[in-house]
């Protein structure tokens, strides 16, 4: 990475995954937002057993320490550690890989050529920014450049 400098998400994801390894829980996502005045440091963890309060504090009180030592966010926000809900968006590939079989919501930037913006489907694969989703009248296959969001669908089964 020579030469870039990482954005605050990246440098703060650095800075969270040996304390969320260490909590024993996944570190799924990091997001510094602007919402309205105020900005947000969103650190959103996972597990296998579900997140607890206990959890997003055992990962809050070390990283709002570590951030205060490292100094790295100029202006003032706010820290939120929490689980990624029910409808998590998939963002990266690790997310896709480990929710492959799983029902998802696809809503496409702009319309299709039928005019269509969202699909609902089972996750058949993700290669590569493309993914393909299986429904009822065959696969649907997808560039991650093309969708406004692709969130796991708890209102359909698969």
């Amino acid at each position: 990475m020579k030469g870039q400098k990482k954005n605050t998400a990246a440098m703060v994801y650095d800075l969270a995954k040996p304390i969320t390894d260490e909590a024993g829980v996944y570190l799924w996502d990091v997001r510094f937002e602007k919402e309205g005045a105020s900005w947000f440091l969103k650190v959103i963890i996972d597990s296998d057993d579900g997140i607890t309060f206990d959890d997003c504090e055992a990962v809050s009180r070390p990283l709002s320490g570590k951030l205060d030592e490292e100094d790295l966010i100029e202006q003032s926000y706010y820290l939120e550690v929490s689980s990624p809900g029910v409808m998590r968006e998939l963002r990266k590939p690790d997310h896709f890989e480990v929710c492959i079989g799983d029902a998802v919501v696809v809503k496409l930037i702009r319309p299709d050529e039928n005019g269509n913006r969202e699909f609902h489907g089972s996750l058949l694969r993700y290669d590569d920014g493309q993914f393909a989703i299986g429904q009822e009248g065959g696969e649907a296959v997808f560039h991650l450049r093309d969708c406004a969001f692709v969130k796991l669908d708890d209102d359909i089964e698969i």
